[in-house]
Formats: C-alpha cells, structure tokens, sequence
C-alpha cells in the first residue's frame, strides 16, 4: 500500500525514530507493506495499486495528471482532503514541514466532480464513513457527481476502472488525541482500505 502525507505518521515532528510511527502507521503496517511516497507520478505509482493520501503536499499539475490516469486505469485511493486542519503543531505557521492548515486542491476534486467546503462550525463532530460512525473535529462538506453520503462527509467516485473515496477531514487519523484506542477511527480506516482493496 502507498501513503503519500504531510501528517506526522511515519514520524514525530522532530523526525525522531524513537517510538516507532503513529498508531495509524502501525496499524497500517499490520495489514500491508506501507510504502511512503513523496509525489504522485508515474514511477511512484507503478509501485502499488492502492493508495492512502492523508492531507498530501500539492502536487504539481503533472502530477495529478499522472494520479487521475492511475486511478481511471485500476488505482484505488482513500483520500482524507481537510479544508480546516485542527492537528496540533509546534512548528510555526509557514514552515514547509508544517501540515497544510487546507486541503491543497489544485483541480483534482473539480475535476473528479466534487467541491470540498469549509465547515460552518468548528470543533469536534461525529460523521457516517462506511456505515461507521466516526470522530472528527471541524470536517468539511462534499458535493458534486459523485455518491455522497447523507451527512456530506464521505464520497465515493467511480472513475472508469478505479475508485477514489474522498473524506473530508484527515483529523479523524489523529488517534492519539481523540480518544486513544478506544476511537473506532481507526478501524473505520482500515475498513475502507479493505473494501477498496476488494472492488
């Protein structure tokens, strides 16, 4: 499985490789061969066929060229895209290392028929994401062509002979924070990536 994110799971802020990833990662790596990629293109997504992006770094317009032809060729993504990032860090605002406070959407979402909004109110809700009932704080709305579910939350987009699922909030994979392991975040997550994985 490839993961492509700006969020602290492979490591902690200070790159330490003391503690060994986030509880997100380790559950990840329990399941599949998690393999960390930094860019959409062609070469790196010729290593998997499915993918988990989790408040990704913008990609260059080639480069979500060469993501949306993986998908329409057989990919499948969970795409966790945050229009209002709550996840606390120590870095200052403007420092490239820092997860994006937005989802950086340069035409992707427009393109697969959707719009990402912001949230009305801010602060910790429960959405529907697979028929499970999850944690967020302060997630966004969906619309647009594709299966959306009731609440907003989640879409589902066939796209030719793949799949992209679209979450709109990566807060929900902050477990520590949000309850530890009593979260049914995490397993929410894995589930999707199974049903994905299976279609």
């Amino acid at each position: 499985m490839l993961l492509l994110t700006s969020l602290p799971l492979l490591f902690g802020e200070d790159f330490s490789l003391q503690g060994g990833g986030s509880p997100v990662l380790k559950a990840l790596q329990g399941r599949y061969r998690v393999l960390p990629i930094s860019v959409t293109d062609n070469r790196e997504l010729a290593k998997g066929r499915l993918l988990m992006m989790a408040q990704p770094p913008a990609q260059t317009a080639e480069n979500l060229v060469a993501l949306d032809g993986w998908v329409r060729h057989g990919g499948r993504v969970l795409l966790l895209a945050d229009p209002m990032l709550e996840w606390p860090s120590k870095r200052a605002l403007g420092d490239p290392l820092r997860p994006p406070p937005m989802f950086q959407d340069t035409g992707l979402l427009a393109h697969w028929g959707l719009r990402l909004d912001t949230p009305e109110q801010r602060g910790r809700a429960e959405r529907q994401l697979g028929g499970r009932t999850v944690v967020t704080v302060s997630p966004g709305t969906l619309w647009g062509r594709c299966e959306i579910g009731a609440d907003r939350f989640a879409a589902r987009c066939k796209l030719a002979k793949g799949e992209a699922v679209v979450v709109a909030d990566a807060d929900l994979v902050d477990i520590d924070r949000l309850a530890g392991s009593a979260n049914p975040n995490l397993d929410t997550v894995l589930e999707e990536l199974a049903t994905l994985e299976r279609k």
